[in-house]
């Protein structure tokens, strides 16, 4: 016990609310867990939610994106057992997830599931040759289904840290971690994402990173601290089901595929803006508009990446600013990720969207965008501290109390905090 305080002030940071919070809030999983299996050695694992800056569905057509590790994560208490099973507690469920090992191949019952996840996770383990084991674990999580910040993601990335820790001595990079957790949401949970969520989950900090090649993208940190601005990067809640999006997020990459492969490629990546343009009087017939709008937004999003980055990396930050707002422009017109075509009634990303520019109009700062996948959820908000108060009032009118959450940029991505200390 002596030495958490000491551990979570390098994750958490030095605020003493912040620390008493933490401290309470690991202590608390720890009898948890205590009641659950008992006491004996445990290790401490912490996965931060992410926050999508730049590059709005660009990842899954080997693209750019840059995003950022928030001060809102997932945690667990886990030590080893000698059963060969997977043994979950995640509070807020009233019995635990049990995952047999030596059973790996996909259950399509378990999916969109946690089970799912478990599975996927320990087989693509197994398939790269590292070791997997079974784990008693109880584990809780900030990051909520829905707020945009990444929920699943950072709950993959905690599992595969709990392998990388009790079995493969920490020798799995937090790169490879990542692409383990999508292999498992892909091929196991069901779910067609892209790399973008885990990436920025494992690394931690403010990443840029370019998936010209999946296998291997490049990740660069980048050395830019908001609170110097005097901003605060806020994310706000507009509630929404994604229980029925399935279909509208899988239509994104296929659609902007469509178009790579009617212009003899296999990804957007691989083309550009004039040769499209050549060709979009073939490709209406053959794709439609909207893949042809979400192609243009592609090219556009994947190049403001690049001029996010050096706007940050030149301290230019009213540019930077302005880029935040082209991006949510493209978004809406050409991606068409803000609300879905199944429920034109329910459309509270574009209503927040409207508020929020219309507040950035009148004051002449700041700026907005979707945040994340889109169709329902959250969107993104930048704006001058001494305006947060104001905007959340606003917000409060319109979508109720506690909608907007004011985050931090964690430095850290996914690890193991230490081994027995409580």
């Amino acid at each position: 016990m002596n030495t958490l305080p000491s551990v979570l002030r390098k994750f958490y940071g030095d605020c003493e609310h912040t620390q008493q919070k933490q401290e309470n809030r690991y202590a608390k999983l720890h009898d948890t867990f205590a009641s659950r299996f008992g006491k004996q050695q445990v290790y401490l694992f912490s996965s931060p939610g992410r926050t999508e800056i730049g590059g709005n569905h660009t990842d899954h057509n080997h693209g750019r994106v840059l995003a950022a590790s928030v001060n809102l994560d997932s945690i667990a208490v886990a030590s080893r057992n000698s059963e060969d099973t997977v043994v979950l507690y995640s509070e807020g469920f009233d019995t635990s997830f049990v995952v047999d090992l030596s059973q790996l191949n996909v259950v399509q019952e378990e999916q969109e599931t946690t089970y799912a996840l478990i599975r996927g996770i320990a087989a693509r383990l197994k398939q790269l040759g590292y070791t997997i084991g079974g784990f008693n674990a109880c584990m809780t999580s900030e990051v909520l289904p829905g707020s945009g910040l990444s929920s699943s993601a950072s709950v993959e990335v905690l599992i595969g840290s709990i392998f990388n820790t009790l079995y493969n001595a920490n020798r799995i990079s937090p790169e490879e971690l990542a692409q383990i957790g999508q292999y498992a949401e892909n091929e196991y949970f069901g779910k067609p994402c892209g790399l973008m969520d885990q990436m920025a989950c494992a690394v931690g900090g403010i990443v840029t990173i370019d998936f010209a090649n999946p296998q291997h993208p490049l990740v660069d940190k980048i050395d830019f601290d908001f609170n110097a601005q005097q901003y605060r990067l806020l994310v706000v809640d507009t509630g929404g089901n994604h229980a029925d999006l399935t279909d509208d997020y899988a239509a994104v990459p296929q659609e902007m595929k469509s178009i790579a492969s009617a212009l003899g490629a296999d990804v957007c990546r691989e083309i550009d803006y004039n040769q499209l343009v050549k060709q979009m009087g073939l490709l209406r017939n053959r794709v439609g508009d909207r893949a042809i709008l979400r192609a243009i937004h592609f090219l556009g999003d994947n190049d403001r990446v690049l001029k996010q980055v050096t706007a940050l990396k030149n301290d230019d930050f009213p540019k930077f600013l302005s880029l935040i707002n082209a991006s949510g422009n493209s978004s809406f017109k050409w991606l068409q990720n803000i609300y879905t075509v199944k429920n034109v009634r329910e459309q509270g990303v574009s209503l927040a969207l409207a508020i929020t520019e219309n507040f950035i109009t009148k004051i002449g700062e700041g700026a907005c965008r979707v945040h994340g996948g889109g169709f329902a959820g959250t969107i993104q908000v930048f704006l001058p501290q001494r305006k947060v108060p104001k905007f959340t009032a606003l917000i409060d009118t319109v979508f109720g109390e506690g909608k907007v959450m004011d985050l931090t940029i964690r430095p850290f991505g996914t690890g193991c905090l230490n081994a027995d200390i409580l």
